[in-house]
């Protein structure tokens, strides 16, 4: 069966993927991907600590003046900050077509794009956030997670690649490969890619919960429980177990063979 994702919201804070979570057979995510944003903007880029009153004011502001590219890149980040995610895009949409060429705003519509299941489009629209020339590997993140999303693992893969190119190490773009892996069922490349993320300092929460997933999807249940429960509250530890042992279990056949891989999160780097 193919993979399909569900936009969801960041994987890590330093990787990849507006999660996509597929439902395969009863399967859900098991952790969010990281939000690509790419080069948009500092004040694009800072999600907002309160974003209903971001969008108080924001909204005031795109009203007076829909075609300043700022504004629109500061509204539609709360907008999607607070889960409105279809009037996020729209508000992109309409502020790209006023500011025609500005990458600023086509990073930040393509990942709106994304968020809402548009991977095509938002592959399309993330190609003319950046070139050949002056890539972004944020940007290259995304759309390797957008066509993951997509099922064209191989295509995601040389994104990735050309991403770590550019950022060596980062946890986020190798996060999303392993999950790359996992999704074609490849478990062993795929634990390889999330440990090392793993071991970056820089790896968020969503990364050990990949990894555990991987590693338990293969057999090793105890393993996979140390790594989940790993330096967490006991409150936290016990609901990162509990949500590991739902999702290995409604995964059918063996661990390492199985054809309904749950999927977890593919991330949009920051």
């Amino acid at each position: 069966m193919r993979q399909w994702f569900r936009p969801a919201r960041l994987l890590a804070s330093a990787s990849l993927i507006a999660l996509a979570a597929a439902s395969l057979g009863g399967c859900t995510a098991m952790s969010k991907l990281s939000d690509i944003t790419g080069s948009i903007g500092p004040k694009a880029e800072a999600t907002p600590a309160d974003p209903a009153r971001a969008i108080e004011t924001y909204s005031e502001r795109y009203r007076a003046n829909p075609k300043d590219p700022d504004v629109a890149l500061a509204y539609g980040q709360a907008l999607r900050a607070n889960g409105q995610r279809a009037q996020a895009a729209a508000v992109l949409e309409q502020a790209t077509i006023a500011n025609p060429g500005n990458k600023q705003l086509l990073a930040q519509y393509g990942r709106a794009l994304a968020d809402n299941g548009n991977f095509q489009q938002a592959f399309d629209v993330l190609s003319k956030a950046h070139s050949p020339d002056n890539p972004d590997w944020h940007l290259l993140s995304v759309q390797g997670a957008a066509l993951d999303q997509m099922g064209r693992h191989d295509e995601a893969r040389a994104y990735y690649a050309s991403a770590l190119k550019i950022a060596p190490g980062d946890p986020g773009v190798l996060s999303n490969l392993g999950l790359s892996y996992m999704l074609s069922r490849d478990l062993p490349k795929a634990e390889e890619a999330l440990r090392q993320a793993y071991a970056s300092p820089r790896a968020s929460s969503r990364v050990r919960q990949n990894l555990g997933l991987v590693v338990g999807l293969q057999g090793r249940f105890a393993e996979a429980e140390t790594i989940v429960k790993a330096d967490l509250p006991p409150e936290q530890a016990a609901a990162n177990v509990a949500y590991l042992k739902e999702m290995l279990n409604r995964n059918d056949g063996p661990r390492g063979a199985s054809k309904r891989t749950p999927v977890a999160s593919l991330s949009q780097p920051d």
